[in-house]
């Protein structure tokens, strides 16, 4: 047996050092018949680069066109940015870099030894008090992209929550650890990608800032964005040069949010920038463009590029821990985003907006571009309540229905979450949905419009069969006036003797107490039927439910099971088929929709005899 184990670590230990062999030789042999083929830039390994060697940088200052600065190479740190990933050590100088030092926006410009290509800079240290820069080498830039991942691998998320459903489990701001941030200033950090928002309100800004932060992210307000220029134009010989600048465009229309970085290297269609990942998304497919610079703001805290997007030119197809890689000629899949909005004041408004479809990325931007619309629109401070309605149209599905209203202090924050949350379901879920377009109408009253359940009135607690059951909610509203609410609940027929449990409540109430609490949909239609079967919030929702021994397959539930064959699905819950139902829903009743949202419930045990 020891032997036994002792060959298994063996084994395992050389196929871990083959693996490790293997990678490295594709990203070597890749990196090789490019610097072979490539007719038009000599490349310089790393092997051969020195302490003391000095060179040249290009990148854009002013304009389009990139203008040389100087580099002295002070060394190479091993493994500084990962495992066989190596940093050059550099220090730049020069008239314009003396004012700005390095600066956000300037990943990717590339370095060169004698007329070769070294790498990019892409690396600063915070704060620092000389230009010192980290670059790394082209050969790792190129070589960490693969030519035949051609599609992100999806994460395929079989078992769903009732939080997600319902966008409960929220995520808009990321605390920082100041004693950690402390000890990571200390080291080399990639150099902040400079973010122009356009349209975009203060407060919407200082919302975020955190996340994108957290992010890599420098957020950049009222300077920069994308030019009126939405031509597909097509590349030629001159299109995204080293030195060049270059532009992701995240969100374009009346709402802009778009990145600056600058380009490393081009091989016909292929674009190498940055020299560190962008969001590290892995395969990606944002829009790609040409950009102009406005100026450099040199800065104490961070100097950072202003920038124009100009047209876009092709696609950043992929964003890894060395560099983005993009294709000329290559369209983006844009979602169009239009929004129709009716303020307290009577006045009907609309943004129309397109934003990337990425399962991290399409949610975060749904969430702050909502948000924005709502405070450009109303006032930031105070109660409010805001309901809205729209459509999230899917190719070859029915669309996922939205209608929510939502009040109180944080009914912006809780709008834009209720849109980001079924979007980052489904891009989420494993089934590639094809998102069309997304369309939203919201319309606002000023002041809290919420109702609390104070107390519930039952008829009676012991029926028969087919008898009616009455019940008297009583809800308190916000501002102090008492509401009175009937609902009916006929009692089925064939309903057996027994006690039953009856709920009353708001909708989250009711939708925690039903069995798919936890579902696995088989497909897209499956978890699109769930999504449009979420309880509203302004309406009081009548459960009748009993304890049973049953499951869940998708979202259908087979309740009251033999014990066999509860056996036997516990044995295909381990591959996510199937989940435990303990409650049976016998009755449902909702009541018509009122002008609150409502809050609150009762339960009550009622007994039924024959």
């Amino acid at each position: 047996m020891r032997k036994a184990r002792i060959f298994y670590t063996l084994g395992m230990i050389l196929t871990a050092a083959f693996l490790t062999v293997s990678a490295q030789s594709v990203v070597s042999s890749n990196y090789e018949k490019i610097s072979t083929e490539s007719s038009t830039l000599a490349f310089l390994p790393l092997s051969q680069v020195k302490e003391g060697m000095r060179g040249k940088a290009k990148t854009v200052f002013r304009g389009t066109e990139p203008e040389e600065f100087d580099v002295e190479i002070l060394g190479v740190l091993p493994n500084a940015i990962g495992p066989n990933q190596d940093l050059i050590i550099g220090k730049i100088s020069g008239s314009q870099v003396e004012k700005t030092a390095v600066f956000a926006g300037m990943s990717g410009s590339p370095v060169f030894v004698d007329g070769k290509l070294i790498g990019a800079i892409s690396y600063s240290f915070p704060f620092s008090k000389e230009p010192i820069c980290g670059i790394t080498p082209i050969e790792q830039m190129i070589g960490i992209f693969s030519d035949t991942e051609k599609t992100r691998p999806m994460q395929v998320k079989k078992v769903f929550s009732e939080s997600e459903i319902h966008g409960t489990a929220r995520q808009f701001s990321i605390s920082t650890d100041t004693q950690k941030a402390n000890i990571f200033e200390q080291a080399f950090q990639p150099i902040a990608t400079p973010v122009a928002f356009s349209g975009f309100t203060p407060q919407t800004l200082e919302l975020f800032s955190s996340q994108l932060k957290a992010l890599g992210l420098l957020p950049v307000s009222s300077v920069g964005g994308s030019s009126k220029n939405r031509v597909f134009k097509k590349y030629d010989e001159k299109t995204l040069q080293p030195g060049s600048s270059v532009a992701m465009e995240l969100t374009r229309g009346d709402y802009s949010i778009t990145a600056y970085g600058t380009v490393t290297f081009r091989d016909g269609e292929n674009v190498y920038a940055f020299g560190h990942p962008f969001l590290n998304l892995g395969v990606s497919n944002l829009p790609m463009s040409e950009s102009k610079v406005v100026a450099i703001v040199p800065s104490i805290y961070n100097s950072f590029k202003l920038a124009v997007s100009d047209a876009t030119v092709g696609t950043m197809t992929q964003d890894r821990n060395t560099g983005v890689l993009g294709k000329l000629g290559q369209e983006p899949k844009m979602i169009p985003v239009e929004i129709s909005l009716k303020t307290s004041r009577g006045k009907n408004e609309k943004v129309y907006f397109e934003i990337v479809e990425d399962s991290f990325l399409t949610p975060l931007l749904l969430n702050i571009t909502i948000y924005n619309a709502i405070v450009s629109n109303e006032r930031m401070l105070g109660e409010a309540t805001i309901e809205f309605s729209g459509d999230i149209n899917i190719q070859g599905q029915s669309p996922v229905k939205l209608e929510r209203k939502l009040t109180g202090s944080n009914a912006a924050i809780f709008t834009a979450n209720s849109v980001a949350a079924p979007v980052s379901l489904l891009l989420q879920s494993g089934f590639e949905p094809k998102i069309d377009s997304i369309k939203l109408q919201l319309s606002f009253t000023d002041g809290e419009r919420s109702a609390t359940i104070e107390r519930i009135s039952l008829n009676r607690t012991e029926l028969k069969p087919g008898e009616t059951l009455e019940i008297q909610a009583f809800l308190r509203t916000s501002d102090g006036k008492q509401l009175n609410k009937k609902l009916v609940l006929d009692i089925p027929k064939d309903l057996a003797s027994g006690k039953y449990n009856l709920l009353v409540g708001d909708g989250n109430s009711a939708q925690q107490v039903l069995p798919e609490n936890l579902f696995v949909p088989k497909n897209l239609s499956e978890l699109i039927e769930k999504l449009n079967k979420t309880k509203s919030t302004d309406k009081i929702y009548v459960l009748l439910t009993k304890q049973s021994d049953g499951a869940i397959i998708g979202i259908k539930e087979l309740p009251n099971l033999p014990p066999s064959v509860l056996a036997t699905l516990g044995n295909s819950r381990s591959n996510g088929q199937a989940t435990p139902a303990t409650l049976s829903i016998l009755l449902e009743k909702e009541s018509e929709k009122l002008e609150y949202t409502i809050s609150g419930q009762k339960s009550f045990v009622i007994s039924i005899k024959n």
